[in-house]
């Protein structure tokens, strides 16, 4: 079990007076039950999951990856409802609204819903500690197994083989790709981080990797378990044509694919994970080519290079490490080279600053700096230390709706500003490009 320090204790049920208790109210009470926590592990998860009797009859898929796995999660989702699935889908961190981390049959679960479950669960746990996460997993569970879902998708929150996740077999597992990120729980090697990450896979069933150089260590696990490997590369293959693409499953072809949706080359081997993870659950769960093509023509993820206005471009990636960095690079680099690109740039504390902006570097022309509040959120003038470091010119603001702001301002319509760094940059601009007394939405 890995920890940070915090609070991690048994704390009274909200409401216990009889009183109703609104969405905003429990989310307030787990997070202020659990101050600055995060505990990996599965016994306490699965003591309190006996006691729901959460036992999903449905098929699993469960998506693990530093980078991408919200994208697999998106296509997965959207394929599997194109061949009339009804699918609950968990993902996170959500960007507005916690509802969107819970979904039904592509509809976000209700205040009222994730009221009951989380009430479900608080009742169910007795004595039994659980993170804001884990608490909000259970009750994930907990309402598609009361919607009567056909499938779940399921994104792993951090990790993997302690992740909260990861108390049910997967009936297919993915790992979208494994590089450095939550070095203090996972490890600081790529090969520590793999192992950790392999831990969603189970033997005797399909186990995907789309990272196109494994860890030895994840490759080792998967061996040694006996799980179905099929790796991007050697047995899952992506061939560009003129008018879109073909994915090649080992001896399998899946010929003329639309073009994904959501932009960066990068989409193309997290459509191709989606579709392996179909195609070997296709005798429980057969589903015809013609949703395979809708659903990659479907599928969105906001806030990834997503597009959200025009003259000047202006985008927003939650790209937080150094391997999103570097898909933000390449996506930025493969824009029609016309004016200036802003940076609209905040992040958390706990992440490789430098490796963030190193691959940003030759793509940036000038840098809207700002803070993030919270804990972990790191001051925006250490941020503009780091650029003042490497010579880049750079602006500091109070708070990242005013370096939203400021760059809508300097920007023309030839110019390009990106706000990246964090989930909570994105949510940031986006409150702020929502509101309605903004000019520069």
């Amino acid at each position: 079990m890995f920890s940070i320090p915090g609070s991690l204790t048994p704390s009274p049920f909200p409401g216990g007076g009889g009183e109703t208790v609104s969405l905003a109210g429990w989310l307030a009470h787990l997070e202020a039950r659990n101050v600055n926590a995060i505990v990996l592990g599965l016994d306490r998860v699965r003591a309190v999951a006996d006691r729901l009797a959460l036992a999903p009859g449905f098929p699993l898929i469960t998506v693990g990856g530093t980078n991408g796995k919200g994208s697999v999660c998106a296509y997965l989702e959207a394929m599997l409802a194109m061949a009339g699935y009804r699918v609950g889908c968990y993902t996170s961190p959500h960007l507005l609204r916690y509802n969107e981390r819970v979904r039904v049959a592509g509809n976000e679960a209700g205040d009222a819903d994730l009221c009951r479950a989380f009430a479900a669960v608080e009742s169910a746990r007795g004595s039994t500690p659980l993170t804001y996460f884990e608490q909000g997993t259970l009750a994930a569970l907990w309402l598609f197994q009361e919607a009567g879902v056909d499938v779940a998708v399921l994104e792993v929150g951090l990790g993997g083989r302690l992740d909260a996740v990861n108390l049910w077999d997967a009936d297919c597992a993915v790992v979208s790709s494994v590089d450095l990120d939550h070095q203090a729980f996972l490890g600081d090697t790529r090969e520590l981080i793999g192992f950790e990450k392999a831990g969603i896979y189970r033997g005797g069933r399909p186990a995907i990797c789309g990272d196109p150089n494994p860890p030895a260590s994840l490759l080792a696990h998967a061996a040694d378990i006996g799980a179905e490997m099929l790796r991007l590369g050697p047995d899952l293959r992506v061939e560009l044509t003129e008018d879109g693409w073909n994915c090649r499953v080992r001896e399998v072809a899946f010929a003329a694919l639309p073009r994904p949706a959501m932009p960066g080359a990068h989409q193309y081997g997290n459509a191709a994970c989606a579709i392996a993870a179909l195609h070997a659950l296709r005798v429980r769960l057969p589903v015809p080519m013609a949703a395979i093509r809708a659903g990659i023509a479907a599928a969105r993820q906001p806030g990834r290079f997503q597009v959200i206005g025009q003259a000047p471009l202006r985008l927003l990636d939650v790209a937080h490490n150094p391997h999103a960095a570097r898909a933000l690079a390449a996506n930025l680099a493969n824009l029609p080279p016309t004016g200036k690109i802003h940076a609209v740039f905040a992040m958390l504390a706990d992440k490789d600053v430098d490796g963030v902006i190193g691959p940003l570097v030759p793509h940036v022309d000038f840098w809207h700096v700002a803070g993030l509040s919270g804990p972990r959120g790191l001051a925006g003038a250490t941020l503009a230390e780091h650029l003042a470091a490497r010579s880049l010119e750079h602006r500091l603001y109070d708070d990242v709706a005013a370096a939203w702001q400021a760059a809508c301002r300097l920007a023309v319509p030839a110019d390009t500003i990106a706000a990246f760094g964090s989930f909570h940059t994105v949510a940031e601009a986006m409150r702020c490009i929502q509101s309605p007394t903004n000019p520069h939405g």
